[in-house]
């Protein structure tokens, strides 16, 4: 009982007051102790009915206080076991010692006493080891507040909010249920925008009348407006050749689980002509405005583009997707393009204090020679223009020992420091072969330059050089070096290149068509011809090519370890510890591709820097381009390449692990 209770009755007031009463009786009975004895015969009655009754207040307080615990406990447990949210309590060993009523009913169970905490709830033992191991970093799957863990959980078709408490080894559960589904429904019916393009309406009309062609258009309208209605899809015509989707989140998952088959539709449906029709869809969904989104549509339409077409990009948010993709980018027929970029590129050039030339790491024959020709239009104009090598590799050793014959053009070659000593606000950096940063031979002179130009001919990554004033990327076309020839042939009226120069364009172009056998269009022709009646030597090209009897022989030595995967897929793997020049690399790749029912051809082997390297090549039947992407690579379609880090056994088992998803999802041969 509490002491301001115990105390009520016989505080100071109470005794000061018997104590007057005695005082007062002591004075009555001096006087007249007869009366005195009464009077002390009363207060002492008085004394002892007071006490009587403090004794039974005491005891009736005392069974109400006992009565009233008991009904407490016994209420707090009901309403413990009643809450409508779920308590379980576990012991050290990971198993349930108590639960109330709400978790027996989300389990379906009379009890959970003694089950396994690993069982009923799997997701929570990664958090609870780390809890263990005394990480302080949140678990993926969780967020950490103090001391106790937030999740969501999915039992049977109801979704729960836990909340675990590993000092107390405590757990409850709050059912979410109706929010996860309002949420979902939320997010499915969130806004996306897409942009349909006929990719190659003009290169498939080729030669037709306006009654075919407008007949052509029909039928692929009607194949399309078919499709869109099929996925709740709002169908817009912007022009003959141009589409405008609007559709919710829940249909964009439709078609990316359908991986777009639009794209291989309509080009099936006009196999007949002699370049079928293909479309590049761009989509953008997850901005926070109908600007934005159309933003993202655009760009997502200008990477399908820029990867060569007939696929389709899905931005959503951080996350870029591309589907298709498995025919080889069209030739484009007109040089309008080449020339509006050539007066540009000039302008530029002209407006510029110095021009930078710099390619990808570990540059090659293409490099070089792409890197030559913009030299040469820089030079046209008496710019002062330097190309940046930070060393040699055997890929290029030989055309480079050509190079130093002529101490005009070597002393034009600079380190990346001296580059990035020389560069200004008002110097220009042209980037060849390459259109992602971190590829460059030196990414900081990226960082630095107030203008940048790109001149690629791969396919568009998703990482890319947003800020450059000029872009120049045609995956049609076989390498930069035949790009930069054609710009050469209109930024200039009076351009007259050397033989050396000729020769370096030519030879870059000769390395990335494998002796024009790949790659190659009616345009790449006409560069060789006009780089031929330049005084290119041919003969000096074959003696830059010419392999050495070691370095065939450790081709062949890569070769013997070949096996064959998916029947059609030549994978080749070096012991562990070979060190392989990426030169050697990729001939071998090369070189499996020649082999009788090889489709395709990969090559895995340490490099002398330390990396993994794969060389992946095909025959265009398989896009070894989306392989390599998969693992942080890219390239082409049929010729790509990823570095990694690690060993060639992590390397093939990556390997082999996107390749066996791609041919579960949507095959890996066309």
């Amino acid at each position: 009982m509490p002491k301001f209770l115990q105390q009520r009755w016989h505080g100071y007031y109470t005794v000061w007051a018997f104590l007057l009463m005695l005082l007062l009786v002591i004075i009555v009975t001096r006087y007249n102790w007869p009366l005195g004895i009464i009077s002390l015969i009363l207060v002492a009655a008085l004394c002892y009915l007071l006490l009587k009754a403090e004794m039974r207040y005491r005891k009736n307080l005392l069974e109400y206080i006992n009565g009233l615990s008991f009904r407490v406990k016994r209420v707090e447990g009901e309403a413990i076991s009643a809450l409508p949210f779920g308590i379980v309590l576990y012991g050290e060993d990971k198993t349930i010692e108590w639960n109330n009523r709400y978790v027996c009913k989300i389990f379906g169970q009379k009890t959970l006493v003694g089950d396994s905490l690993q069982e009923l709830f799997p997701s929570l033992t990664p958090m609870l080891n780390e809890k263990k191991e005394g990480h302080k970093d949140g678990h993926r799957d969780g967020a950490k507040d103090g001391k106790q863990i937030h999740t969501e959980i999915k039992i049977g078709e109801s979704y729960f909010h836990l909340m675990l408490n590993p000092e107390e080894r405590l757990i409850y559960l709050y059912d979410i249920t109706d929010m996860v589904v309002l949420r979902e429904k939320y997010e499915a019916e969130k806004l996306a925008i897409g942009i349909i393009m006929m990719d190659n309406l003009d290169e498939a009309a080729q030669g037709m009348d306006d009654q075919q062609r407008t007949s052509l258009i029909a039928r692929v309208t009607t194949e399309i407006t078919e499709w869109a209605k099929h996925y709740g899809v709002y169908l817009r015509r912007l022009s003959s050749d141009r589409y405008l989707m609007m559709l919710n989140y829940q249909s964009l998952q439709e078609l990316e689980k359908s991986r777009f088959l639009i794209l291989d539709e309509v080009r099936e449906m006009t196999a007949e002509l002699k370049v079928p029709m293909t479309l590049s869809i761009g989509l953008g969904f997850g901005a926070e405005s109908i600007n934005e989104l159309g933003e993202l549509a655009q760009s997502s339409l200008d990477m399908a583009l820029g990867r060569g077409g007939d696929q389709a990009a899905v931005k959503a948010g951080q996350r870029l997707s591309f589907y298709g993709g498995k025919s080889n980018a069209v030739e484009k027929r007109t040089r309008v393009r080449a020339r509006v970029i050539a007066h540009a590129l000039r302008d530029l050039m002209q407006e510029s204090d110095k021009v930078i030339i710099m390619g990808h790491k570990m540059p090659d024959m293409d490099v070089i020679g792409a890197s030559i020709g913009v030299l040469k239009a820089a030079q046209m104009y008496n710019v002062e223009a330097y190309v940046v090598l930070p060393g040699r590799n055997p890929s290029i050793d030989r055309m480079m020992d050509q190079v130093q014959k002529d101490e005009k053009l070597f002393e034009r070659f600079i380190s990346p420091e001296q580059a990035l000593a020389l560069l200004s606000p008002h110097s220009l950096l042209v980037i060849v072969d390459t259109h992602k940063a971190s590829m460059t031979m030196e990414p900081k002179l990226v960082q630095n330059a107030s203008r940048i130009v790109v001149v690629d001919h791969h396919r568009r990554g998703e990482e890319f050089i947003n800020d450059a004033v000029l872009v120049y990327m045609e995956p049609y076309a076989s390498s930069a070096s035949e790009l930069v020839t054609e710009l050469l042939q209109y930024i200039h009226e009076k351009i007259q290149l050397t033989p050396m120069e000729a020769t370096m364009l030519l030879a870059g172009i000769t390395v990335d068509t494998k002796h024009f056998a790949l790659h190659t269009g009616s345009r790449t022709f006409e560069a060789a011809g006009f780089l031929r009646r330049s005084g290119a030597d041919t003969i000096q090209i074959q003696r830059m090519l010419k392999e050495d009897l070691q370095e065939y022989l450790a081709k062949s030595e890569i070769i013997k370890h070949a096996k064959m995967v998916y029947d059609h897929i030549a994978l080749a793997v070096t012991e562990p510890g070979t060190v392989i020049p990426q030169l050697l690399i990729a001939q071998a790749a090369d070189t499996l591709l020649n082999m009788t029912e090889v489709v395709a051809s990969f090559v895995i082997s340490e490099r002398p820097d330390g990396l993994i390297s794969i060389s992946a090549r095909s025959l265009g039947r398989m896009n070894v381009q989306v392989v390599m992407e998969r693992l942080g690579g890219g390239g082409h379609l049929t010729n790509a390449a990823v570095q990694l880090k690690g060993t060639v056994e992590e390397a093939e088992q990556k390997l082999l692990e996107v390749l066996s998803q791609i041919e579960e999802k949507e095959g890996l041969f066309e």
